[in-house]
């Protein structure tokens, strides 16, 4: 059987590495697991004549830091706050231990300021709050009615579970997209090497020869002329269009305009719709599990909501509801949600199950957004292959007109 080196930390945080026999690392993490150990690192045994743990010091030291704050940061920042909180470490201690497996330089700056600023005497949330970039206000919102409720470890792991379960999403919706834009940039790539290098060449091929081009040909010419004359001036065009269009939606106007043409867009409109509503009830199902009053839920969603159209929306419900109607009364007036999830609102606040009713909403969502894409990368392929056949072979035949009309011209002249 292997010996397996560790190095783990006690409920009170103290470093303690050791050595054990066993059939591997899952087997050995669930044994120490089991004796109230937070395993930071499980490697087999040194072949490289290290002493026992020399091969541990200089793993983490080879360990390369990055820069950026993934959402991954942020999900197991959280998990492995709730873990070791539940295991009785006190918060201080806890940050310390978090800092030092984190991955990224910038976030364990982060989390060494929110450790320092809690020494001074600050909450956790308000020193979370010193990084708005970084924790969300879902975050500093939990984190405070956590700390308000003396459940922090528990509210923290409904945390975790929700960055968890929206990261998971995020990668599908992206793997999902992957192959649609690599079949659309292949796609241009071959229609500019075709304009930019091949027509050219047949142009040239073509002014050597004393006759009339057909219509179709001197159109594809004229296209690739202008695109060749003036591609610089495209590009930066289209650059800048780029960076105007990018502008315009910061602004909070050009944001709302665009928001709303996304809704109105047929098909994928719906698919946007489904996404803030996916977004909607994943934030209320764990601000409401978590024992956040439903008003104080309304309001935190709000602002954090990445969508104009529905924080507007979220503000008119959140009037009615102070003024003591039922939730899904002015669900079912805002004229945005399908009666589906007004119908399921109005039950969950009957039988009292409303956090339950919006995780069946939120998984409602998540699959219908998945089989959206599903079946779009589906169909995209055919059509974006029939599209690319069609321009394709009309430049084909484009350019080989000409050559008929030469041999057509080659073949009556020998026959007469």
């Amino acid at each position: 059987m292997p010996k397996l080196y560790y190095v783990v930390r006690d409920k009170s945080g103290k470093k303690i590495t050791g050595f054990e026999e066993a059939t591997g690392k899952d087997e050995l993490a669930s044994r120490l697991q089991a004796r109230e150990l937070f395993v930071i690192d499980i490697l087999s045994e040194p072949k490289d004549g290290k002493s026992d743990f020399e091969a541990l010091d200089s793993s983490k030291a080879k360990k390369r830091m990055r820069s950026r704050i993934t959402s991954d940061d942020l999900a197991l920042f959280c998990r492995q706050l709730a873990t070791l909180l539940g295991a009785g470490v006190t918060l201080l201690k806890c940050l310390d231990i978090v800092s030092q497996q984190v991955t990224s330089r910038k976030f364990q700056q982060v989390i060494n300021d929110i450790r320092k600023r809690m020494e001074q005497g600050a909450s956790l949330h308000e020193a979370m709050s010193k990084h708005p970039k970084i924790f969300s206000e879902l975050w500093i919102n939990l984190v405070e009615s956590g700390e308000a409720g003396g459940n922090l470890a528990i509210v923290l792991g409904r945390l975790a579970s929700y960055l968890e379960r929206s990261a998971a999403f995020k990668k599908r919706i992206i793997s999902a997209m992957i192959y649609p834009m690599i079949l659309m940039l292949a796609g241009t790539g071959a229609l500019l090497f075709l304009t930019l290098k091949i027509i050219p060449t047949f142009s040239e091929l073509f002014k050597g020869f004393n006759i009339e081009l057909p219509v179709l040909t001197k159109w594809i010419i004229f296209f690739s002329d202008i695109l060749r004359k003036y591609f610089l001036l495209i590009v930066v065009g289209v650059v800048v269009a780029v960076f105007m269009f990018k502008r315009f939606i910061a602004t909070r106007e050009g944001k709302m305009l665009y928001q709303r043409f996304q809704f109105k867009l047929p098909v994928f409109g719906e698919f946007f719709r489904a996404l803030i509503v996916e977004r909607f009830s994943s934030n209320m199902s764990t601000l409401l599990e978590s024992g956040v009053p439903i008003l104080y839920c309304l309001e935190i969603t709000e602002r954090s909501v990445d969508n104009l159209v529905m924080a507007d929306l979220i503000r008119v419900i959140k009037e009615d509801v102070r003024q003591g109607r039922s939730l899904s009364i002015p669900l079912g007036q805002s004229g945005f949600f399908e009666p589906m999830v007004v119908q399921m609102v109005g039950i969950g606040e009957e039988i009292g199950e409303l956090p339950q009713m919006f995780k069946k909403i939120n998984a409602f969502y998540q699959e219908y957004v998945e089989t959206f894409l599903t079946r779009f990368t589906s169909m995209f392929e055919p059509i974006m292959l029939i599209f690319m056949g069609l321009v394709i072979g009309i430049l084909v035949i484009g350019m080989f007109l000409p050559i008929f009309q030469i041999s057509q011209i080659g073949g009556a002249g020998k026959g007469g």
